[in-house]
């Protein structure tokens, strides 16, 4: 009995002690879970802490939202007026109606003789970045959804237009309806592009083959002999006679870079001839015409174009050349007859660039709210701890930068480092050509290196005899117009220099396809003076800047 008693109490003590146990393990284990939890989030709670730190640390000196109103009172400045935009940069008439996968046909800005199969990659308020379909993100283009320059699928087939399909489709065999299947896609309803009849002037008085005087854009030095190479409403194609079309733009009729044949004879300018003339020299339009069996466009159908009402230290905003996903705020701190020199406030003048006063890439103050696309402010705006905050994080370390874009184009929507900056001094210093998409050993010229120019005159050589005659005289600089500045050169051309001027008159230089080679050459020198791994000649898959650089540049419909 005693026995039994013993035992009952032992295993009632047992288990007694197995509970404890049970619950001393369950805590030990609930306070391993607790403490694992705890050790496993604690850095992130340090971070978030960090973190909160520096948010608070910034909130102190942050400034509200930026806006015009405020800062047009603090810097004393005025905005341009409403009236000196035209309809491709005030204000639009109606939504971006664009939808991203859509397809439609356009210019390609490389070739502008070319209209190409195009995608919409990308929509930001009233703007698109469209892609070439079949070639990389490097050749994409950023313009507004009003453009002229793209025009829905068929287009070409109905107006006898040769249509450039996607890389590895053969033109005669290219069936829209076939591709939007084979794509799942859809082509961009006909009602979102600008109808012909909203667009104001006429190409009156110009046709197809007709000859004419005309700036290199490019080169904008050399006035050469050209031909209307086609007509699209109230815009025709210049080209420059035995050249590709790569040098070729669209214009109108009133155009400052186009000139009735003869204009450089009564000028006592040099007229550059076609290549491969056999007497360069002793051109002659006469000769030419009767050889070619053209005639010249009517002096009657050129018209000149009012001078744009811009003045200095006018604010609007403006599309970032180097970064055109971006609209700055920018101010007008120079300006002639036909162009505005652009500064965006905030930024380092090395960033001005000049630009024809009727490009769409110029708004007026207001433009991105009113379509519903992000503004950057200037950078000073931030003010210095965030800034120097931003850099602590490892953002971009050029100053002002955000980190937003590439260098390398679409491909990448940001970067942390000076290497991929589109501002760094490094990209700065470095010119980078883009290999031709239609294949061969071509190269362009894509982003020259940036320099500004002391004068706003063109040719060194010519400063001095022409100072009087380029001030004075109206016409004179309807053609001569500086455009080095930022200025892209397709030809591969370097840059006309003093030396060469000195020693060659300016009708006798030769544009021969060695500059290409000069050109390559020259940039593989200073690739390895910059000691970077990787060379300024980027590849088909990196970089694309081509709105900004493209568009400002050649004056295309675009």
């Amino acid at each position: 009995m005693m026995m039994c008693v013993h035992f009952s109490i032992s295993s009632e003590s047992l288990m007694m002690q197995t509970d404890d146990r049970m619950r001393k393990k369950h805590s030990l284990n609930s306070r391993s879970v607790s403490e694992e939890y705890c050790l496993r989030d604690r850095p992130k709670e340090d971070a978030t802490k960090m973190k909160n730190k520096v948010s608070t640390s910034q909130v102190s000196g942050r400034k509200k939202p930026w806006s015009w109103d405020p800062y047009l009172e603090d810097e004393r400045a005025v905005s341009a007026p409403l009236q000196l935009f035209n309809e491709f940069q005030t204000f639009p008439s109606s939504r971006n109606g664009f939808k991203v996968g859509m397809r439609l046909e356009g210019i390609d800005p490389l070739h502008p003789s070319m209209f190409c199969v195009l995608s919409v990659a990308e929509v930001i308020g009233f703007r698109l970045r469209l892609h070439i379909d079949g070639y990389s993100e490097c050749y994409d283009l950023w313009v507004n959804s009003d453009t002229p320059g793209i025009k829905p699928a068929g287009w070409c087939e109905s107006t006898g237009h040769k249509l450039h399909p996607p890389k590895g489709y053969k033109s005669n065999e290219f069936s829209w309806e076939n591709y939007l299947e084979s794509q799942n896609a859809q082509a961009a309803p006909k009602n979102l592009f600008k109808t012909q009849s909203s667009i104001s002037g006429s190409s009156s008085g110009f046709q197809v083959g007709m000859k004419l005087e005309a700036v290199d854009r490019k080169n904008p030095c050399l006035v050469c002999v050209a031909t209307v190479a086609d007509i699209v409403d109230n815009q025709f194609l210049v080209h420059f006679d035995n050249w590709d079309d790569t040098y070729d733009y669209w214009c109108d009729a009133s155009s400052p870079y186009i000139h009735p044949v003869g204009w450089c004879q009564d000028q006592g300018r040099p007229l550059t001839a076609p290549q491969g003339h056999p007497n360069p020299e002793n051109f002659t339009w006469e000769e030419y015409m009767t050889e070619t069996s053209t005639c010249a466009a009517p002096s009657q159908a050129f018209s000149m174009r009012a001078a744009h009402g811009f003045q200095v230290h006018m604010k609007l905003e403006a599309v970032d050349r180097r970064n055109p996903m971006m609209i700055r705020v920018a101010t007008v701190t120079d300006a002639e007859h036909y162009r505005v020199k652009v500064h965006f406030d905030g930024w380092h003048e090395r960033f001005d660039f000049w630009v024809d006063s009727d490009r769409p890439d110029l708004h007026p103050v207001g433009w991105c709210a009113r379509t519903g696309h992000p503004l950057e402010p200037p950078p000073t705006h931030a003010g210095v701890s965030e800034q120097k905050s931003s850099v602590a994080q490892g953002v971009c370390p050029t100053p002002g930068c955000k980190g937003i874009g590439h260098i390398k184009g679409a491909k990448y929507t940001g970067h942390h480092s000076a290497f991929g900056c589109p501002y760094s001094d490094m990209n700065m210093r470095k010119e980078v050509v883009l290999p031709d998409r239609l294949g061969g050993e071509k190269q362009i010229t894509f982003i020259p290196v940036q320099f500004v120019q002391k004068t706003k005159r063109l040719c060194p050589d010519e400063e001095e005899e022409n100072d009087e005659k380029i001030d004075n005289t109206h016409v004179e600089n309807r053609g001569m117009l500086a455009g080095y500045e930022g200025t892209p050169r397709l030809r591969g051309r370097p840059p006309i220099v003093k030396e060469e001027t000195s020693t060659q008159a300016l009708g006798k230089r030769s544009r021969v396809p060695s500059r290409f080679a000069q050109s390559a050459k020259y940039l593989r020198i200073k690739d390895e003076e910059d000691d970077i791994e990787v060379d300024s000649v980027i590849s088909g898959e990196s970089l694309n800047l081509i709105s900004s650089q493209i568009f400002s540049a050649d004056g295309s419909f675009l």
